[in-house]
C-alpha cells in the first residue's frame, strides 16, 4: 500500500467519522442567521472544510483532529456566507460605531459602559440602539477565534488554522498567538453576564434559545448581550496592533 493510498483512506475515514460534525455546527450557527439561509448550504460548505482538515491535519502539531476540523468546517461556512453577504453597508456602519461609542464612553467613565450610556453618546433611544445590536448579531458571523489583529473585521483563519504552516512563518504565529492572549484576558474582564454568553455560546455550544433558557430572558435579549460583548471586545482591542 503507497503512501498515498494509504493517506486517502485516512481522509475518507475521517470524512466519514466526524461528517455529524458538519451538521451539528451547521445548526448551530443557522440559529442566529436569516431565516433565508439555507442550512443544507452551510452542510455543503462545511463537508468541503472536513475534506480539506482530513487531508491537511496533522497530528504533531498538538491539536486534536476535531478541534482542527471545527475551525475548519467554520471557516468554510463562513467564507460561503460571505461570499453572498446580504448584510445593507448601514449595519456594518452601525456596528463600527457602536464599537467606537463604547470606546469613547469607557474611556471617559473608566469602567464597563451601560447601554444607555452608549445610546445617548449615539443619540439614540435605548429601543433603537437594541434593534442595531440585533441586527448586528442576525448580519453578521462573528467568532472569538476569527477577530482580526486589528479587532475590526472577521478573518477566515482560526487559531489552529496556521498549524501546517507554522514554520514558514513563525513571526505571524508568535503575533497570534500575543493577540489570542490579550483577547482572552478581555473576555476575563467583561461584564459577567456578557462572558457568560460567551461561555455558553462558544464554549458549551449552547444556541441562543438554550442560552435564553439558562438566564430567563428572551432569544432576542440574548441576541444583544452577544452582539453588544463582541463590539465591546473589538473596541478595546481595536488598537492593539
Amino acid at each position: 500500500m503507497t503512501y498515498n493510498h494509504s493517506g486517502a483512506q485516512r481522509a475518507d475515514m475521517l470524512v466519514s467519522q466526524y461528517a455529524p460534525l458538519v451538521k451539528r455546527i451547521a445548526l448551530h450557527l443557522a440559529a442566529r442567521l436569516p431565516a433565508s439561509v439555507q442550512i443544507d448550504d452551510l452542510i455543503q460548505a462545511g463537508m468541503i472544510g472536513l475534506l480539506e482538515a482530513s487531508q491537511k491535519y496533522d497530528a504533531s502539531k498538538g491539536a486534536s483532529f476535531e478541534t482542527y476540523a471545527g475551525i475548519r468546517i467554520r471557516g468554510a461556512m463562513m467564507d460561503e456566507m460571505r461570499r453572498g453577504d446580504w448584510v445593507p453597508r448601514s449595519v456594518h456602519r452601525n456596528a463600527r460605531r457602536i464599537s467606537e461609542a463604547i470606546h469613547e464612553v469607557e474611556a471617559k467613565t473608566g469602567r464597563d459602559a451601560q447601554d444607555h450610556e452608549v445610546a445617548e453618546y449615539l443619540e439614540m433611544t435605548l429601543e433603537q440602539y437594541h434593534g442595531c445590536l440585533r441586527d448586528a448579531s442576525s448580519g453578521r458571523l462573528f467568532s472569538l477565534d476569527e477577530m482580526d489583529l486589528d479587532g475590526d473585521s472577521p478573518v477566515a483563519a482560526g487559531p489552529y488554522d496556521n498549524l501546517e504552516s507554522s514554520s514558514k512563518s513563525p513571526l505571524a504565529d508568535i503575533e497570534r498567538g500575543n493577540f489570542l492572549n490579550h483577547l482572552t484576558a478581555a473576555i476575563e474582564k467583561l461584564p459577567e453576564r456578557e462572558k457568560l454568553v460567551l461561555a455558553l455560546y462558544y464554549d458549551e455550544q449552547l444556541n441562543l434559545k438554550e442560552i435564553g433558557k439558562v438566564l430567563e430572558v428572551s432569544e432576542s435579549r440574548v441576541s444583544q448581550i452577544h452582539s453588544q460583548a463582541t463590539m465591546r471586545l473589538r473596541s478595546r482591542l481595536g488598537g492593539w496592533r
